[in-house]
């Protein structure tokens, strides 16, 4: 089975992943260096970014009579694939701000 997108772009049916794995009973979330970020007046609701990431932390919500994209950050790694599967730009990545305090203690003697 396949759909139509507003993009023209045909989504085929397929191994769509429907549960997070472990990602739901672990908060894998703070293993993230970067972290996606959507812009919502570019997001069109079509749903690409949804069907790739590995780790069903992205949803499609209603806003304002519009599907969106929602990140559910607690379970989100970073692998920012729907950064480069958007077809029309609506990702950025930025940097996790405990990203930077951990870099500051690499390689300090008693810290792992």
């Amino acid at each position: 089975m396949s759909r139509q997108k507003s993009s023209g772009m045909k989504l085929n049916e397929g191994a769509t992943i429907t549960e997070a794995g472990n990602a739901v009973s672990n908060r894998t979330g703070e293993w993230r260096t970067f972290r996606p970020v959507v812009d919502l007046a570019k997001c069109t609701g079509c749903g690409i970014c949804v069907k790739f990431c590995p780790d069903n932390a992205l949803k499609l919500v209603d806003v304002k009579g519009k599907k969106k994209v929602k990140i559910d950050y607690e379970h989100c790694k970073g692998c920012l694939i729907c950064v480069g599967e958007c077809p029309f730009k609506a990702y950025a990545s930025e940097r996790e701000r405990h990203a930077d305090t951990n870099k500051a203690d690499f390689g300090k003697e008693g810290v792992c």
